[in-house]
């Protein structure tokens, strides 16, 4: 889609860093040879609208027979959004999903109640080396949706909404911004969105939501005069109408937010619940392993092993 109104940055920009309510450096763990960056949670935020979790993976090169193994685990409580901008990852569920993540797609699995799934570098991407880069998130279910029955939704790039202005191309992944909607229904209001900046481009964050925040993948940006390196997130106070600017080299940015949530969460490894109860009969749930009957079921096709809970 070619230029788009909304995308002009005709916003002020000189007092918007007055607008930034908190600055998260995110914490690095290396999970052998594959680094993570866990922005959200945080001691500063525990969340930006929905977004309750929120990790950069990678970037990564893996030799040929390497890869990532993530074992068949559960979710209760949450939406997972698993976004790639490099690398393939095979998907797989307790609902029978067999899926092919790739860059630019939208792959949104509903917990609700209770799902298991893994993802897998496997098959043919182990007789090669590849590349890894992407981005992991939770969205917080509404208290409403909690005990839904799991679900998984794809689309591809191409169904996604892209918007072109002077200097910036944006993909909208999820939600709804700058006057787009992405085909994908989503529990509750949010904007999740891909843009990248050419040097000195700047971009208006969407004014029609109430939180807001953004994570800088590469390059740097500048907010009201104060410039912010690749690798930390920044979220904005509500109401607030805020642009930012793409520096010297140009900048990769995520935009996320949406509705505040309807009251804290709690989260105990991969669950999240408004409630210690909640937690609670899931952790023994899933400790029964009861696969037949219980709860949780195993994803058909890589059944063979599991997570144990901590």
């Amino acid at each position: 889609m070619s230029w788009n109104p909304a995308l002009d940055p005709t916003i002020p920009i000189g007092d918007a860093v007055d607008a930034i309510e908190a600055v998260i450096v995110p914490r690095a763990r290396d999970l052998g040879g594959f680094e993570v960056r866990r922005a959200l949670p945080s001691v500063e935020r525990q969340m930006v609208g929905p977004f309750i979790f929120f990790d950069q993976m990678g970037p990564a090169e893996f030799l040929t027979g390497q890869g990532i193994d993530v074992r068949p685990h559960p979710h209760i409580g949450l939406a997972t959004v698993t976004y790639l901008l490099k690398g393939r990852m095979h998907h797989r569920d307790s609902l029978g999903t067999d899926q092919w993540i790739e860059p630019g797609a939208v792959n949104l699995m509903m917990a609700g109640h209770g799902i298991t799934h893994s993802e897998r570098t496997d098959g043919e991407m182990r007789t090669r080396p590849h590349a890894m880069f992407g981005l992991q998130t939770w969205l917080a279910l509404p208290q409403k949706n909690e005990d839904d029955p799991a679900a998984f939704l794809h689309a591809p790039a191409a169904l996604l909404p892209e918007l072109e202005g002077e200097g910036k191309q944006v993909r909208l992944i999820l939600g709804h911004a700058w006057g787009e909607r992405v085909p994908v229904d989503t529990p509750s209001e949010v904007f999740y969105a891909d843009a990248t900046l050419a040097p000195g481009a700047a971009l208006p964050l969407p004014d029609d939501h109430e939180d807001r925040g953004i994570y800088i993948l590469s390059g740097e940006v500048t907010v009201g005069g104060q410039t912010f390196p690749a690798g930390q997130m920044l979220v904005f106070r509500p109401g607030d109408r805020v642009s930012v600017k793409a520096g010297a080299e140009g900048a990769r940015i995520m935009l996320l937010g949406g509705a505040t949530m309807d009251g804290p969460r709690h989260i105990w490894w991969n669950f999240v619940a408004s409630s210690k109860e909640r937690i609670e009969a899931a952790k023994e749930a899933w400790r029964a392993g009861d696969w037949a009957h219980g709860r949780f079921r195993l994803p058909p096709g890589d059944d063979a092993e599991f997570i144990p809970a901590p």
